[in-house]
Parts: C-alpha cells; structure tokens; sequence
C-alpha cells in the first residue's frame, strides 16, 4: 500500500472507483493540527477535475500502468486505430484518450498508456515534439524579422500552428504537442 508520502505529478491513483491522474500536490501544514496533503486530480476515464485532501500518511491506491509504444495507423468512426509495434497486436481508442489527435500523422510512433489489472488503454500521448510540413501559409513580407508577429500556417495533419513570418510552404517546422506551439523551423 502507499501512502501520501507516495505521490507524484502524473500518478495513477483510484478514487471513489474511478481512475485520476495527479495534476499537481502539495501540502498544507499548520501549528496546530496535523499535516494536510492536497491534490489536484484529472479524470483518466471520466472528463472530471477534483481537488481532494488527504491526512499526512494516509493510504492511497495508486494504478500500475504499464507504457508501450504504437504506431498511429487510421481513424475511422470506431475512433484511433494504434498497432503495437512489438505484437503488431491493433487496438482502437476513442478520440479522448488521445492528447493531441490534430498532430497525429501516418506511422507516427506513440506512447499508450495501458492499465496494468485491466490490460485496458487509458491515454495515448505523443512525443513532446514532433516535425510537420508546412502546406499553406501566406507569404512574409521581406525585411519584415524585426516583431515577433505570427501568422497562421496550415501543417501536413490540417492543425493550424501560428507561426514567424519567415516561415513559408514546404518548410519543416518543429511544434510542441502539448501547447501546440511553433518550436523552430528544421533544415
């Protein structure tokens, strides 16, 4: 068993019967009364965000996940197909479970999450950064490098990714997943 000692930005844990992941914790300690350990939690399979409080040492039920990585094949109205890239075994998620599904691309390799007592996926998450063409976006004037002004460009998935003004078609550019932010451009 664990306790609150245990815990962690990104841990699985149970509560209440249903699965959250610990967004961020911390822990609240006055003169008079015991330690108080709080977390705010996002649901894994539910949409909810909770805030709960816990005593100093009480037990908690973390969930064993286990990480693989899949390859992104197609989305169909089933939702996400992944394959296995050990098994070639093939599961289908819906959208939800995935991060970002606008920059997901043909073959592109992904972490799934899976339940370790289910053998169930709970989240599939891209890498932090990943490469995309760019194929649309209006030409910069020249001379025009001074601001930092962004203009919108359209990448290989169809995801709209603000932009410098530098950037043009055809160019590589790196984009953050997770903010879904432009990065730098590749040569």
């Amino acid at each position: 068993m664990a306790t609150t000692a245990d815990m962690r930005s990104g841990l699985i844990i149970k509560v209440d019967g249903s699965l959250y992941t610990v967004i961020e914790f911390g822990q609240n300690k006055t003169a008079r009364a015991a330690a108080k350990v709080w977390a705010k939690l996002k649901g894994v399979d539910n949409t909810r965000t909770i805030e709960v409080t816990w005593n100093s040492g009480e037990t908690i039920f973390p969930v064993r996940v286990e990480k693989k990585p899949y390859q992104y094949l197609y989305k169909d109205d089933t939702g996400y197909s992944f394959m296995d890239t050990e098994t070639f075994e093939q599961i289908t998620v819906p959208e939800t479970m995935v991060d970002a599904p606008k920059f997901l691309k043909d073959g592109q390799e992904v972490t799934v999450a899976i339940n370790g007592e289910t053998d169930q996926p709970m989240a599939v998450e891209l890498p932090d950064k990943i490469v995309l063409m760019v194929t649309y976006s209006e030409p910069g004037m020249k001379g025009d490098t001074a601001t930092k002004t962004l203009k919108p460009a359209t990448v290989e998935t169809g995801a709209t990714v603000n932009v410098p003004l530098f950037v043009n078609e055809g160019e590589m550019i790196r984009v953050n997943t997770k903010t879904g932010e432009y990065v730098e451009r590749v040569k």
